[in-house]
């Protein structure tokens, strides 16, 4: 037997999160809507929309009338659909159409924060293109553009226009593809039969195809067509003697390919130039220790120019100029650009230390008296050790996206396909790739093996270890008509799942899409470090002249004595080798990278606990809240009510009651309302009734909070709450109040159905409590936050669930914008409210909120308004959401004291401060060493967050 709702289900994401990239041929309208002024206008807008053909999906809020629409042009237009909505009875006063694109692209060369903002600012520019955002630890930017004006390469060419290498990683049509490569195409004529045959399939969206690979690449909906369906198609089009063969492809991953380039590039160009800085180093300080080789370094070739100052000035060059000439790009672009990078202060650096010591070189040998101090192992060592910095920083910055990575390896490669007859046998049974699988398949799955897609068991009873999704460490216990998750582990039964989802359809391709989306999302607090960045350059430079000025003035007038500075070195050396190690000391990278590798982290790390933050902005916001506002129904409580007893107060007879109920309480999508149903069709069995159908319902109207209520052949039927039947006028007897008042007590919750103005009958429905909630409850009291429960039930029954679970503060009998008027008055009493809540009802409190926190085993509309995901549906999760938010913030603080610690002490150490008390100064090969080590640092600190744990276990 199938579990009710099952089969129904198929068609449901398990997990439904805001799309990031769309369908090239689907369009969304926004529509500006008057007259909309309860649910029942909000549900007949949405009837007459969706009865359009072309339209996907409609969304009409009740609050202010907004409707927004997405459609396929190829059936219907935006004209149609507003003429559609002005026949039912509504004026439509804006209409505003979109055609909006998201493309991902990966960007090289980025160092620090000025990169970032450079590219953004670069990106806004770009005509058609509405938002733009890099992420600079991820190294990617996601753009969002209309398409009807500009595409992927134009916005490619704006970030290479900057002097930045751009790959496109994925774009809006690339939602499903597949690669196929192809055998016996030889001519144009055999491209033509392919590309043809393709186009024409059905669900096909686009194609292209690489003549030197012998690849074709095709993007495709996986509703109508699928990859096997797509090499079925191209053998079809062999003819005669003419074969085509098609097999699947996996092109090489561009990402991580261009990592490991990145990685190997900052090796070898460090190793390439210590082969030239470390000798430079030995000729500059160890050898002049030993008096042997200092005689034979000082050896003079000619006038001044002695055998050790040619040898460095030999070494030191193809440091200078080969390994340093990306730091010469980057400054050319950045000053190209009006701005100033890391690549600017180490130019600067550098070429201070090179040429000085070429003039000291030139001034040597065409004078016998010269005497000066030459700074070719400077600018060498200085350029070793940022290299060397930077090599540790990727590599770490690499480890940022671990639970991620994870993820995204939890779907196996193989897969068994099966046929079964009617009687459910299998008649046939094949290996396939899990890329090939395509939706409505019959997957079988053996004990202990990875299930590949999402989907329905039609077959079969097992556990299934669902931790590396949801994080519940138990087992679920899995049945037919039960749903299934890709990546999830089947433990110890034989399964058959028909496949609902598959690709990017599925649940874990879902939140990794989501993850990758907040990992690129900025936090507020980086705005510090965005402000910090623009103006830090220009400081710096500043800072190093008057470091400069400070000492060679004094040095030059004889206001410090001699000695005071190293033994041959004049002001003028002394004063440049203090310039230059401020210009190299101060990092703008460590402060650029304090926030987001931390979000990276933080993000990647809820995934795999089963909370999805969606961005930056949720994790900082988290943190700071004062007060969790919680709904009552699939929130606090189970969200599965049971009737558990039903009672007549007329005339009417029991079967007569369950048919009216039934009627009206079908058309409802109220957790209580198909609880209700289930039990009144199984009352009416149980009185004799085998008739299937029930009368049919007209004037359905629904009372948002209170019930529903409609006509029943010629009787006027009402169900729902006291507040429904005191809004309608139909009087509430004592017996009804006595009745309602026993169940209240018990944290019941009594549905009265009122039939022609007089209550009819009533049903008892207890929704048990969740059994982590009172624990949950009193941990977030300990850790300094209130509760509260807001719901649309009545004000006895959340008073009951209150006191069991230790809440002290009820909300009750209130409607969705009462509980947004409860948010927004906490609001300004100064709290960050954040709001805890599973359905369709909750959605513009969530929205509201601070904090929205969707219940993952919620409505679609809840979760695509809530800023974080509770995947697995348990309570806890929100402990675990706030603290992770908490410890988050808390590492983003001390990254920042790591950062801007270091340079407040290291820029005045860098420039002498100490010197004259001490005798310590930093020489300009160690501030370098500093500020590679700075970067470093501030990773590393934020790769501790790998270790986080839940505060909050249970079983």
């Amino acid at each position: 037997m199938e579990k009710d709702g099952g089969v129904d289900d198929v068609k449901i994401p398990l997990l439904e999160t805001e799309e990031e990239e769309e369908y090239v041929r689907d369009r969304r309208v926004l529509f500006q809507i008057s007259d909309i002024k309860c649910a029942s206008c909000v549900n007949s807008v949405e009837s007459a929309v969706r009865n359009i053909n072309g339209v996907k999906s409609v969304m009409v809020s009740p609050l202010d009338g907004r409707a927004a629409i997405k459609y396929a042009p190829k059936f219907v237009t935006a004209k149609k659909i507003k003429e559609t909505i002005e026949d039912a009875g509504f004026r439509v006063d804006n209409v505003q159409e979109q055609n909006i694109s998201v493309c991902r692209v990966r960007i090289k060369g980025m160092t620090c924060t000025s990169c970032s903002e450079s590219i953004e600012n670069a990106l806004q520019m770009v005509d058609g293109v509405k938002k733009a955002i890099v992420g600079q630890a991820l190294e990617e930017a996601k753009v969002h553009f209309d398409s009807n004006i500009t595409n992927a390469d134009k916005i490619i060419e704006a970030i290479e226009g900057g002097g930045y290498g751009a790959d496109l990683i994925s774009s809006g049509n690339d939602v499903n593809k597949v690669h196929l490569k192809v055998e016996g195409v030889d001519s144009a004529k055999d491209v033509d039969a392919i590309m043809s045959c393709i186009e024409l399939a059905v669900g096909v969206n686009h194609v292209e195809m690489d003549l030197t690979n012998h690849t074709v690449t095709v993007g495709y909906d996986p509703d109508f067509t699928g990859p096997r369906t797509l090499i079925h198609c191209i053998q079809a089009a062999s003819c005669g003697t003419k074969i085509y063969q098609a097999s699947l492809y996996s092109p090489p991953g561009q990402i991580g390919r261009d990592k490991v380039n990145e990685i190997c590039m900052y090796r070898n160009q460090f190793l390439f130039s210590c082969l030239f800085s470390v000798p430079v180093l030995v000729f500059a300080m160890v050898l002049p220790m030993f008096p042997s080789c200092d005689n034979w370094l000082n050896y003079k070739i000619h006038n001044m120019l002695t055998l050790g100052l040619l040898l460095r000035w030999v070494l030191s060059t193809p440091v200078q100029f080969i390994v340093g000439k990306r730091f010469y790009i980057g400054s050319y672009h950045a000053l190209r650009r009006r701005s100033a990078n890391m690549d600017v202060l180490v130019a600067l650096g550098t070429n201070a230390a090179y040429f000085y010591s070429i003039y000291v070189l030139i001034k040597a040998s065409t004078s016998d008296t010269f005497q000066g101090q030459d700074f070719f192992e400077t600018s060498s060592m200085l350029i070793s050790f940022i290299l060397l910095g930077k090599y540790l920083e990727i590599m770490a910055k690499g480890k940022t996206s671990d639970a991620l990575a994870k993820l995204t390896k939890l779907v196996p490669d193989n897969a068994y396909l099966i046929e079964i007859d009617t009687g459910g046998n299998i008649i046939a049974e094949t290996e396939i790739d899990t890329q090939l699988i395509q939706k409505n398949d019959i997957i079988k799955i053996v004990p202990g093996a990875k299930i590949p897609v999402d989907g329905i068991i039609i077959k079969g009873q097992s556990y299934a270890n669902e931790s590396m999704i949801t994080g519940e460490a138990r087992p679920v216990d899995k049945s037919p008509g039960d749903k299934v998750i890709s990546g999830t582990i089947n433990e110890n039964g034989c399964l058959h799942v028909k496949a609902t989802h598959v690709g990017s359809d599925t649940a874990l391709s879902q939140i990794v899409q989501l993850v990758e989306a907040a990992q690129l999302a900025k936090a507020p607090v980086q705005k510090l470090a965005d402000d910090i960045s623009r103006v830090f350059v220009p400081i710096v430079v500043v800072a190093a002249l008057i470091t400069w000025l400070g000492w060679y003035i004094p040095g030059k007038a004889g206001i410090y004595p001699k000695h005071l500075g190293p033994k041959a070195v004049d002001p003028f050396e002394l004063a440049l080798q203090f310039a230059i190690s401020v210009l190299v000391v101060a990092c703008p990278c460590a402060l650029g990278l304090a926030t987001p590798t931390a979000v990276m982290v933080a993000s990647g790390m809820g995934a795999s606990l089963g909370v999805l933050i969606k961005g930056g902005d949720a994790l900082e916001k988290a943190h700071k809240v004062k007060i969790v506002v919680f709904d009552k129904t699939g929130t606090l409580t189970v969200g599965k009510p049971v009737v558990v007893s039903a009672v007549l107060f007329s005339k009417f007879s029991m079967e007569e009651l369950c048919d009216m109920t039934v009627s009206v309480e079908a058309s409802s999508e109220h957790p209580i309302a198909k609880s209700v149903v289930a039990y009144a069709k199984r009352l009416r069995q149980k009185f004799g009734s085998r008739a299937e159908d029930v009368p049919d319902v007209k004037d359905f109207e629904v009372h948002v909070g209170a019930g529903v209520c409609g006509k029943v052949g010629r009787r006027t039927v009402l169900v729902g709450n006291k507040r429904l039947m005191h809004a309608c006028n139909v009087p509430i007897c004592s017996e009804v109040e006595r009745y309602i008042f026993e169940n209240e007590i018990q944290a019941r919750t009594c549905v009265l159905v009122s039939i022609d103005g007089k209550i009819a009958g009533a049903f008892s429905v207890s929704d048990p409590v969740k059994p982590e909630a009172k624990r949950v409850i009193s941990f977030l009291h300990s850790m300094g936050i209130a509760s509260i429960i807001v719901t649309g039930d009545n004000f006895a029954t959340a008073i009951a669930i209150a006191r069991e679970v230790g809440i002290d503060e009820v909300l009750a009998e209130t409607n969705p914008l009462g509980k947004v008027d409860k948010v927004k008055e906490l609001q300004m009493k100064g709290m960050t409210v954040a709001m805890v809540g599973d359905g369709i009802n909750d959605s513009p409190a969530l929205v509201a909120a601070d904090v929205g926190m969707a219940i993952g085993a919620g409505t679609d509309i809840a979760i695509e308004a809530a800023d974080i995901v509770l995947v697995k549906s348990s309570l806890e999760d929100v402990v675990t959401a706030i603290d992770l938010s908490r410890k988050s913030m808390s590492r983003i603080r001390l990254n920042y004291i790591w950062a801007l610690g270091y340079n407040i002490l290291g820029m005045p150490i860098a420039a002498g401060v100490l010197y004259p008390f001490t005798g310590i100064r930093l020489p300009p090969w160690l501030a370098g060493a500093c500020m590679a080590a700075s970067s470093l640092s501030v990773v590393s600190s934020s790769l501790l967050l790998q270790f986080y744990k839940k505060p909050l276990h249970l079983e």
